[in-house]
């Protein structure tokens, strides 16, 4: 029979729930047992791919084009398998299930209510990914606080579920705070005590508890919150924060607590975890020999969430090259031809970053001109690589008025345009070409020598592509499309095969980004880092590059 484990959050959000079920799921793995994660959101959107990104932060896409919140890439990144549709629920998405059940006449009349009938749906869904034998262990992550007015179905499911399948079958891990009051200089264990009350009104207990803090819990402090909170001793781990998210797991082995929830749910303790692997990248993430600086153009540089994959890919992608990536946040809205030479100068390469929307869009341009000039290795993703398209069309071409239709719907030089299928859809959730797709590539393409193969397959989230009517004109020009879908002849990827380093690519490589197996293009993209810095070392900065200013962080 497969276990649950509900891993909930109180006190405060953004305590690292996440991270948590994400290490916990890695453990249980490591021993051996067929483990996986689902992330339930108490928002009434369907799913996060209709939200701005400095609302909820990026929005992930797994394999089959489900849009989803950022927590799945922590799963996927820490367990290196996929995720799918499955493994994200919305308040949203039961809601939706449950009123068109209610249209189609499929309660008998009865008057639909939040119990039973949503909280029922709950259910199945908690239970979605445990039947047919697929798992050993499901982790269910609650997302919000307990207490929050939204998040009460969720905790009444998971009641409901302890009880009709045993302490043994499912547990409660419970994410809370032990503030650090500096001027007491004392530990505080009441949030956690007011936070495991709140829970038990609601008729569900925590099984083990797990405390973030900034100050190591000693043994009579642990003691007291198992004697408040009603939780055996050895089942307060202590949660300190750490230097890097990929620690976490370690922690969590030293704390026990995969063998703590083992114990609880009545399984073998499995073979002793072997993260060989995960200590070696830990220890080239921790000890590196070189540093680099990337600049990372967007227009939501504000909120590190937006573009949380992107971040991690280059943190793998850093530990694989033994150099420590430095990212400097240079926000698109702010540059200028005039002074993209002063915000770029100290960077050693620079990544262009997906978005929407026609703000920010000229200071992308500039940007990428600037590193075309002037030899600096370039990546451009999804918008990224549709605004190279349009620099190089306007500055290389002259062809002055080219633009995306999705900018300047008016355009004659659409350059980029919507994509035909695209064009009759109205609703706009869940609507874009989503999840992977095949890509061939050229053979002997910069391309091809990185992924070491002529046929890949990478995932996408846009509406809009590279127009083949300038596609001759273009690769006349110097800018080859080297990778294109077999079936529809999209453009997939563009390169300049005199320069250093520029690639533009239309999918989303940092989604399949993973601890053991980082990303190629990524790993790629940081070694000409690391050439371009040891060039400019050994024969003298760019003139460009030696003008006065600091980039903007």
């Amino acid at each position: 029979m497969t276990k649950y484990i509900f891993v909930t959050g109180g006190v405060t959000s953004s305590l690292g729930k996440g991270i948590i079920a994400a290490s916990l799921a890695k453990l249980l793995q490591a021993r051996g047992f067929r483990t996986t994660i689902q992330k339930f959101d108490p928002y009434i959107n369907v799913d996060p791919g209709t939200l701005n990104p400095y609302e909820h932060g990026e929005c992930y896409v797994t394999e089959d084009g489900a849009e989803t919140d950022l927590d799945l890439g922590h799963y996927e990144r820490y367990l290196n398998t996929h995720t799918s549709q499955a493994n994200n629920v919305t308040t949203g998405r039961i809601y939706q299930y449950v009123i068109n059940k209610e249209r189609e006449g499929a309660y008998l009349g009865k008057t639909v209510q939040v119990i039973p009938h949503i909280t029922d749906e709950i259910k199945r869904r908690m239970t979605l990914l445990g039947q047919n034998n697929q798992f050993d262990i499901v982790i269910t992550e609650l997302g919000g606080t307990v207490g929050d007015i939204e998040s009460l179905p969720y905790v009444e499911a998971v009641r409901q579920l302890k009880w009709e399948m045993g302490d043994e079958n499912a547990l409660v891990v419970h994410l809370t705070l032990i503030p650090y009051l500096k001027a007491a200089k004392e530990l505080k264990t009441k949030p956690t005590q007011h936070s495991v009350k709140l829970m038990s009104e609601n008729g569900l207990n925590p099984d083990v508890l797990v405390c973030r803090t900034e100050e190591p819990l000693y043994k009579e402090l642990k003691r007291k919150i198992a004697l408040f909170c009603n939780v055996t001793q050895d089942a307060v781990i202590e949660a300190l924060d750490a230097d890097t998210i990929y620690g976490v797991p370690l922690e969590m082995m030293r704390e026990k607590l995969d063998q703590i929830c083992l114990q609880k749910l009545e399984l073998p303790m499995g073979t002793e975890p072997d993260l060989s692997r995960w200590k070696e990248f830990l220890n080239k993430l921790r000890y590196p020999k070189s540093k680099v600086t990337i600049g990372l153009v967007g227009k939501y540089v504000e909120l590190q969430d937006a573009y949380k994959s992107i971040l991690e890919a280059l943190i793998h992608a850093g530990a694989i090259n033994e150099c420590k990536v430095e990212v400097k946040n240079i926000h698109s809205e702010h540059l200028t031809p005039e002074n993209a030479a002063e915000k770029l100068q100290n960077v050693d390469a620079m990544l262009v970053a997906p978005g929407f929307g026609s703000r920010g869009i000229e200071g992308k341009i500039d940007a990428i001109r600037y590193a075309r000039e002037n030899k600096l290795p370039f990546f451009g993703i999804c918008l990224g690589m549709q605004m190279a398209c349009v620099e190089f069309a306007r500055n290389v071409l002259g062809v002055k008025n080219a633009h995306s239709t999705e900018m300047d719907p008016d355009t004659k030089d659409g350059v980029i345009a919507m994509m035909e299928e695209q064009k009759k859809i109205t609703q706009m959730g869940g609507t874009m070409r989503l999840g992977a797709y095949e890509c061939e590539l050229r053979s002997g393409s910069k391309a091809a020598d990185i992924y070491g193969s002529t046929n890949i397959s990478e995932r996408h989230r846009h509406r809009y592509e590279f127009n083949n009517a300038y596609m001759d004109a273009f690769e006349k020009a110097g800018m080859i499309p080297v990778g294109k879908n077999p079936k529809t002849g999209l453009v997939e990827i563009v390169e300049l095969p005199e320069h250093p380093f520029y690639m533009g690519v239309q999918f989303h490589p940092e989604y399949k980004s993973t601890v053991e197996n980082p990303h190629p293009l990524f790993v790629a993209f940081v070694k000409a880092a690391k050439e371009a810095q040891e060039n400019r070392n050994g024969h003298g900065a760019h003139h460009k590059f030696e003008k006065s200013g600091v980039a903007e962080g």
